[in-house]
């Protein structure tokens, strides 16, 4: 189990927060108290909009990033990327063994 493997790559673990104390129906209220405010115009910020900001600031900020998400590259590509380079390197290691070092 402790060998190296291609084709098995485990994903690292996910991070799940469960809240101890969490009241659905005290949500529900404030959202629909925050959706009459807006209405009467007593509020003027709107809080889901800064959290629609703030959802793709960072691969926005990194360059990085931004050009894998415009390529449109996802994991799997990045995969099979690593996957052709490791061929080609071990082709090359393969073919210099045959050259200089069996003589």
């Amino acid at each position: 189990m402790g060998m190296f493997s291609f084709y098995n790559v485990r994903k690292p673990r996910q991070f799940e927060h469960k809240p101890i104390y969490w009241d659905p129906r005290k949500e529900n209220l404030e959202k629909r108290i925050h959706r009459v405010k807006m209405e009467m115009g007593v509020e003027e910020t709107d809080y889901e909009q800064y959290k629609e900001a703030i959802r793709g600031s960072f691969v926005e900020g990194t360059t990085h990033l931004k050009k894998s998400k415009t390529k449109g590259d996802d994991a799997r590509d990045r995969i099979y990327k690593n996957m052709r380079l490791l061929l080609i390197l071990a082709i090359l290691a393969v073919i210099f063994w045959f050259l200089y070092v069996r003589q």
